[in-house]
């Protein structure tokens, strides 16, 4: 396609961006992916190993067209551009980072960069740059690699606002980094955030300025280190693990799981969903996922579920957070499915989890209920992710090997023991017989 001279520098070329070529037939090529362009007279080109880092190199050519700036015939990138160490701005690289990353993540892993990034972006401004609205919000779609080719629609004044105020990676320094770190940590609203929501905005946004430290577009890393105190607290955390004492045993469970159902019609619903929790160990995310084809449900005896998706972003289905997996299920939650099922008459596509209006249960509304049914039991509060937790000690506690249990939790060995380290303790008396038994076997 071609496009009307850029505007500004002087230079008045022409400019013909052509659609990616794929060579992905010919194994000669280790980067099969071609991005072609034309400045004036003179044609370039360049490889790559991803159709999304191609897509990615092409949207910021339309951009920088678009935005009316100028190529330069001998390089054939837009003048602004530079290849110089550091003088790349932090907007493009975040953009460049994203598209090398794209096609290894996961779609939670993607849409967790995204917003992270679409926050760290903006504080990346100089402090004279003046304000503008809608930022962060259009960069949350903007930033993914396929925006422009998916019909997104480029917002040149945002785009050239970034182009002026934005930080390049030369300026950035830890004195603009530890204010950058601490505001990553606040709301929009100027309220904290959650300190696992806080932790994963910095430790993304700290991969890509740490990667472009790798690849030698800066001298140094920038980033302030992550305070001494503030380590030791998380250390002391992750020893800590889950505080199993304070997880239901299978009898209070079952009290709990009744104690749900009240004359609400939505009690029924969160019973059921509170009970796949604890009796298979999912996630809440995989739960409200779960369709009639992923279950095999016999009249007698266990049964399975096929942990296929989960709730990635927004009621958006995607790939479980550790993969899937297929889990059994004890003949208590069978029968509970199995009413559940047939009173709903659900098709094979369909989801069993939905309100009377077809939308995903409020999370808000199931906490409500759980706690609601923890107090009529006299129970302290815990959350309804803890059902998982009981789920794990119950199946420790059962003789379930460590293997097995990581792998219907979807963890692996040393998640699994790092986290419920209380729940494998304390069974002396057991573990003695069990190994004498073993000892003796040979005699």
């Amino acid at each position: 396609m071609e496009y009307p001279k850029n505007k500004g520098t002087g230079k008045g070329k022409k400019v013909r961006v052509w659609g990616v070529q794929d060579r992905r037939s010919n194994p000669r090529y280790a980067r099969p992916w071609v991005v072609r362009w034309q400045v004036g007279d003179k044609k370039f080109h360049e490889h790559y190993r991803t159709r999304a880092e191609a897509e990615h190199r092409k949207s910021l050519l339309l951009v920088a067209q678009r935005d009316g700036q100028a190529f330069d015939g001998e390089s054939g990138e837009p003048v602004g551009w530079s290849s110089e160490s550091g003088e790349v701005g932090v907007h493009v690289w975040v953009r460049t980072w994203l598209a090398k990353q794209w096609d290894e993540w996961q779609p939670r892993t993607r849409d967790s960069a995204v917003e992270a990034l679409s926050r760290f972006v903006p504080l990346c401004v100089k402090p004279q740059a003046p304000d503008t609205d809608g930022v962060r919000t259009y960069l949350k779609k903007a930033l993914t690699p396929d925006f422009v080719e998916t019909g997104g629609v480029v917002n040149n004044d945002i785009e050239v606002w970034l182009d002026r105020w934005c930080y390049e990676l030369g300026e950035l320094d830890r004195r603009v980094l530890a204010d950058v770190d601490h505001m990553l940590g606040v709301g929009v609203t100027g309220q904290p955030l959650g300190h696992r929501t806080a932790s994963r905005f910095r430790t993304i946004s700290r991969s890509c300025i740490r990667r472009a430290v790798d690849l030698e577009l800066i001298d140094k890393d920038p980033w302030p280190p992550i305070q001494r105190g503030a380590a030791r607290r998380k250390a002391r955390r992750k020893d800590k693990g889950v505080d199993v004492s304070l997880l239901p045993n299978p009898e209070i469970m079952e009290q709990a799981l009744a104690a749900i159902v009240t004359h609400q019609p939505a009690s029924k619903r969160y019973m059921v969903m509170t009970a796949v929790l604890y009796y298979a160990g999912l996630r809440p995310s995989e739960v409200v996922m779960l369709r009639p084809q992923a279950f095999d449900l016999p009249q007698e005896g266990w049964g399975q579920v096929a942990v296929t998706e989960a709730d990635i972003s927004f009621d958006e289905p995607g790939e479980p957070k550790t993969g899937k997996r297929t889990v059994p299920i004890p003949p208590v939650l069978v029968k509970i499915l199995n009413d559940w099922i047939d009173a709903g008459s659900y098709a094979d596509g369909e989801l069993i989890f939905r309100t009377r209006t077809g939308k995903r249960p409020s999370t808000s509304n199931w906490s409500r209920a759980w706690h609601r049914a923890l107090k009529t039991i006299d129970h302290k509060p815990i959350r309804l992710y803890d059902c998982r937790h009981a789920a794990a000690t119950t199946w420790l506690a059962a003789g379930v090997p460590l293997g097995e249990t990581a792998r219907r939790l979807g963890h692996s060995v040393e998640v699994l023991v790092s986290t419920y380290v209380g729940a494998l303790t304390g069974d002396e008396q057991k573990a003695n017989q069990m190994i004498e038994q073993a000892l003796n076997h040979h005699r």
